[in-house]
């Protein structure tokens, strides 16, 4: 009985939702003073597909679907071509949103109701921000558009290809963790380099120092203190600029920390926010001394080149390969020699090596964060030597 009175119920919200798929997209096309479809038409053509999946299903006709998209294609192509006003919109768009509507309502009664929400919503939003986006695609450059598909290929091509088990002593090298990591990296550098790039204009410091960090603590260190040098008078921006990169480098290895290993992060939290909450006072320090906030950002380079994300990944490994054999036989202070050396050069490969070998069981929790903890240290340490070498005493 429970069973009875549960089906209709089921049909019921199936039929709902259509609806409501239907009447979101329909509601952005209804704004639209050109388009051919809108409220209404959206919303039948998301209950008709729903109608003719319970039809398909129900009669064991799985052709009724495809007869049912024709049918839904040839309508709203008619209703375009019946339009004679020359330079009005050819509705391209609307057609395939139509189109997708009806696939919506197919998918809702398969019982993909989550995954047909969540399209629709991406789908209403491509379409209500057709402006914004235009203007991105015309601001992007060629490189910024490269980034984008070498980041693809790394991800979506070469990661799936590579095998998922533990390889060399111990089983230390996994090289799909290895990958996922450098995934990991580049993708949180891309953000970075890309929201770096359409930043430039706005000339802050606050911001420029945020996403240099993302992209390239160093470089941005390594940039501004040669501004400073040249000109006298942006020694007080560059100081605000090279404190902000390099504070983000402690909240990005608190996400990175957080999405390798939870756990860890809790323990090496306290050291993190302590570090962050000194150099936000020297931060507001800095900025009591000079208002003028303006600079302009440094192009730097493309963080998902695939020879970056190869020099990062054979590091990470290297780092990886060799911590586990020091930590093996030297125990602890041989790590963080090792996380030392590393450091100097790049402190992700070294923090992301201490919490596999922890998940591994190679080495304590204890000792992870303390090798983290070392390799900032020792790149804080670089980089202090770059900004008096390069900087200058001011």
């Amino acid at each position: 009985m429970d069973n009875l009175d549960a089906e209709p119920l089921r049909t019921g919200l199936q039929f709902l939702t259509s609806l409501a798929v239907g009447l979101l997209l329909g509601l952005e096309r209804q704004r639209n003073p050109t388009a051919k479809a809108g409220l209404r038409t959206f919303a039948l053509v998301a209950l008709f597909g729903t109608v003719n999946a319970l039809l398909a299903e129900k009669v064991a006709s799985p052709w009724l679907l495809a007869v049912g998209l024709l049918l839904v294609g040839a309508m709203i192509i008619a209703a375009y071509a019946e339009q004679d006003e020359p330079g009005t919109d050819s509705g391209t768009t609307t057609v395939i949103a139509v189109l997708l509507c009806y696939c919506l309502g197919v998918m809702i009664w398969h019982q993909q109701t989550q995954l047909a929400v969540a399209v629709a919503i991406v789908t209403t939003i491509l379409l209500h921000f057709k402006t914004e986006l235009h203007g991105i695609s015309a601001r992007l450059t060629p490189q910024d558009i490269a980034s984008i598909l070498q980041f693809a290929v790394l991800t979506f091509i070469v990661l799936p290809l590579l095998p998922d088990r533990g390889y060399g002593p111990h089983g230390t090298i996994n090289p799909y963790h290895v990958w996922l990591m450098v995934v990991l990296v580049s993708g949180v550098s891309l953000v970075g380099y890309l929201a770096l790039r359409f930043a430039r204009e706005e000339r802050g410091a606050l911001l420029t120092g945020l996403l240099g960090g993302l992209v390239s603590s160093t470089a941005t260190t390594l940039v501004y203190a040669r501004q400073a040098r040249r000109d006298a008078d942006a020694v007080g921006v560059s100081s605000v600029i090279i404190l902000i990169a390099n504070l983000v480098v402690l909240v990005r290895l608190a996400v990175i920390v957080g999405v390798a290993d939870v756990a860890l992060l809790g323990k090496l939290a306290p050291t993190l926010f302590g570090g962050a909450m000194l150099g936000v006072l020297g931060l507001l320090f800095l900025r009591r001394e000079q208002t003028d906030s303006s600079s302009r950002g440094p192009i730097l380079a493309n963080p998902t080149q695939l020879k970056v994300a190869l020099r990062f990944g054979l590091m990470y490994a290297l780092v990886l390969l060799v911590s586990g054999w020091i930590s093996a036989k030297a125990g602890a202070l041989g790590l963080y020699a090792v996380a030392f050396a590393s450091g100097l050069t790049d402190v992700d490969a070294i923090t992301l090596s201490s919490v596999q070998l922890t998940k591994l069981g190679r080495i304590a929790a204890a000792q992870a964060v303390a090798a983290i903890v070392v390799a900032i240290v020792a790149n804080m340490l670089l980089k202090s030597t770059l900004i008096v070498a390069v900087g200058g005493r001011a």
